[in-house]
């Protein structure tokens, strides 16, 4: 899908000088919004945003208060590569 903004160019100009990328930020505020009302998984915020790693998509969320959940799961998934990591270092 393909959408549209039509924001007043004084404020464009004002979101430009203070966030840069408004469409990234635009972006990035939706993904965190959706996944905070668990409406987007973060598998689907870190597709959403292009993002290589779910690290990446955490780090986003973050930014924007919307802190990943982890279960128990993920905890063992995570330790798992991190102890890769640990053995090929």
């Amino acid at each position: 899908m393909k959408m549209v903004l039509e924001i007043p160019d004084d404020i464009s100009a004002e979101l430009d000088k203070k966030l840069g990328n408004v469409a990234g930020a635009t972006l990035e505020a939706l993904a965190a919004a959706a996944y905070a009302r668990d409406v987007l998984s973060l598998e689907q915020v870190r597709r959403l945003l292009g993002l290589e790693t779910e690290w990446q998509a955490r780090a986003v969320l973050s930014r924007h208060d919307a802190w990943p959940v982890m279960s128990v799961e993920d905890f063992r998934a995570d330790a798992a590569e991190l102890g890769s990591f640990r053995r090929g270092a």
